[in-house]
Formats: C-alpha cells, structure tokens, sequence
C-alpha cells in the first residue's frame, strides 16, 4: 500500500478494528462450503464502495485499485482484503485455507503448496512438536503392545 507510510494512526486502527470484524468469517473459511463464503464476502462487500480502476504508479505497470484516489485508507485495504478473497474463492473455494491443527495453536493459514499438502501454520514450533508428539505416541505403543 503506497499511502501506507503517511497513513494517520487512526486510519491504522480502524484498520485493526475492521479485521478484527472479519476474524469469524476468516476463521471459518476452512470449514465453509465456497458457496457459503462468497455469501459471507458478498455481505462484507455490500458495506464498501468499490469502484474499479487500473492504475500504474511509482514505477508499478498497470494494477487494480478497487477503490478511488479519495478513499480513506482503511477502506482501501479492507476492500482489498475482501477483493482478494474474492477471487480466492473464485479461483480455489475454500479449499486452501487452514486451521492450523497443533494443539495450542489453531491459527489460519493458506496453503500455496503446488499439491495442497500443507498441514500447519509458518510458525516451525508447531508442525515438530505435532510431529514429535505423534513420534513419542508411536514408541509408546510398541513398547507397550503385549508379545505375541
């Protein structure tokens, strides 16, 4: 976002508040048939004004902006947000978003993966310790299977 750097601290917490807005739509995605999630983005969308332009600037080729030059900055990004989520949707349901299944964690994640093979969130702490735990769980269970 190029107006990021002289964004007023209020147009940044607005920001905060408006994602927090759509942290149970996020959070579901995982679980939403895609027909569902674009109700639920169609819903988000209603509340914005989109008006659609290409652009090119600061060296960028063409682009598009989603919302006018006069838009207030936490508008653009939340637009952008709901728009590329839109075309996620479009592009891959909802089949690239997960909930991250370590068992203190549970945050979202997108999987980009070529063969959608991802499991777990960025964070490495919790795919070894998930992985470690299944590890310790198998020895357990070898070692205590009666003889036959």
């Amino acid at each position: 976002f190029m107006r990021a750097d002289h964004a007023p601290a209020a147009s940044i917490s607005r920001i905060a508040n408006r994602v927090s807005e759509l942290l149970p739509l996020l959070r579901a995605l995982p679980d939403l048939d895609p027909m569902e999630a674009a109700a639920q983005v169609n819903e988000q969308l209603t509340e914005l004004t989109i008006s659609p332009a290409i652009a090119a600037h600061h060296g960028a080729g063409p682009h598009l902006h989603w919302t006018p030059a006069t838009a207030a900055f936490d508008d653009q990004v939340i637009t952008d947000i709901l728009m590329a989520l839109a075309q996620e949707v479009c592009d891959n349901g909802t089949e690239r978003f997960g909930t991250c299944p370590a068992s203190d964690c549970g945050d979202l994640f997108y999987d980009g993966t070529r063969n959608r093979s991802k499991r777990f969130c960025d964070d490495p702490k919790c795919s070894s310790r998930t992985h470690t735990a299944e590890h310790r769980a198998r020895i357990r269970a070898t070692i205590t299977e009666p003889a036959s």
